[in-house]
């Protein structure tokens, strides 16, 4: 009885993979944010670009989905739907909101479209409520993907609450959870030191060719945007492939990713680094890192031609601003914003399902 209570009370272990590849995978996002500037004049700055972002974020959100329920949720999963994305969302936006009229824009209060990377929180929220209903149907990874691709045809799908990316994206949330129900990570975690590294083998390999096409390849990428594809976040009428065919391309593009996350995981250290404990702290990095970078793509700092150095040195300051925001004092510090527990908004007491409340026990005569 004991031992049960024990299991019962005891928090969940964190596995040192998932914590290693959040931490890479938004180390990776904050590289792509920072070389934007740069793709326009150096090929070598757009064929990276191209090369992160053909995973980057499908990775972070397969990882997403790989720990969401799919359950019917109870009242802490609802509760933590606000005080994990929706609060936050409405914090940040009107932070962002507040910093363009103080540089000068017009004070217009627009929580229908998400500024630069909020878009995120308003997808996730969708992913999670989506999920318990995807679940129940047969096929939930092929549907999601005809979901995906569907909304590519339809213009008036847009950036409104981050629709177009809420629902281009989809498959890599589903597919994250699917891994998990596949219990694949579970036999790599238990698979020998010797097949380990045929795999990875396999991975740097998948990766290398990657790299290898896109940098060989790279003025014909620029003339096809195929950039506008790994996005996610238009219709492709809008970047001007009104063909029939188009839905292939991000079809292709989606099969590439799935690829490339299983991938990427291969490569994942399996036990804990130095960065693991930085691996909890993804959301602060997400929300804190475009303040940082906000300067730089703004001021006209980057815009032109730049010498050599400019692109690894936007790389070392990624890394530095993902270790920074990663620290325990910058997630005290930044906790009420990115982790607002909001005691104030939820009553004390729970309600029935007809909206009475239930008094505790003791309160009852």
């Amino acid at each position: 009885m004991n031992s049960v209570g024990t299991a019962i009370t005891q928090p969940r272990r964190r596995v040192p993979l998932w914590d290693n590849a959040r931490w890479i995978a938004i180390t990776l996002m904050v590289v792509g944010h920072a070389i934007l500037k740069l793709i326009g004049e150096a090929d070598v700055a757009y064929t990276l670009y191209l090369f992160i972002y053909a995973f980057h974020v499908p990775v972070f959100v397969a990882v997403s989905g790989y720990f969401a329920k799919s359950g019917p949720p109870d009242a802490r999963q609802m509760h933590r739907l606000l005080t994990d994305i929706i609060i936050p969302y409405v914090i940040f936006e009107t932070i962002w909101t507040g910093l363009r009229w103080i540089l000068g824009g017009k004070l217009v209060l627009d929580y229908s479209t998400a500024s630069w990377t909020l878009w995120f929180l308003l997808a996730l929220l969708v992913w999670r409520i989506a999920l318990p209903y995807l679940v129940l149907l047969r096929y939930p990874l092929l549907i999601s993907i005809a979901i995906s691709i569907g909304a590519g045809y339809l213009p008036n799908i847009d950036g409104t609450f981050a629709l177009s990316r809420t629902l281009g994206l989809l498959p890599f949330f589903v597919f994250g959870w699917k891994l998990r129900q596949w219990l694949l990570t579970d036999t790599w975690l238990e698979l020998r030191a010797g097949l380990i590294w045929r795999w990875r083998a396999g991975a740097i390999g998948l990766f290398a060719l990657l790299y290898l096409v896109i940098a060989l390849n790279i003025q014909a990428l620029r003339d096809l945007q195929v950039r506008r594809f790994l996005l996610y976040d238009e219709a492709y009428g809008v970047f001007d492939y009104s063909s029939w065919w188009a839905g292939g391309i991000r079809l292709a593009v989606m099969l590439l990713a799935f690829a490339l996350i299983v991938a990427f995981l291969m490569l994942i250290p399996r036990r804990s680094t130095w960065f693991t404990d930085l691996g909890a702290a993804t959301m602060y990095i997400y929300l804190l890192h475009t303040f940082v970078l906000y300067p730089l793509r703004e001021m006209g700092v980057l815009d032109g031609p730049q010498p050599a150095w400019v692109l690894p040195g936007m790389i070392v300051l990624s890394v530095a601003i993902s270790i920074v925001l990663s620290l325990p004092v910058v997630r005290r510090a930044f906790r009420p914003l990115v982790e607002p527990r909001a005691r104030w908004l939820f009553r004390s007491s729970a309600a029935t399902p007809t909206g009475t409340i239930v008094l505790p026990q003791r309160d009852r005569k």
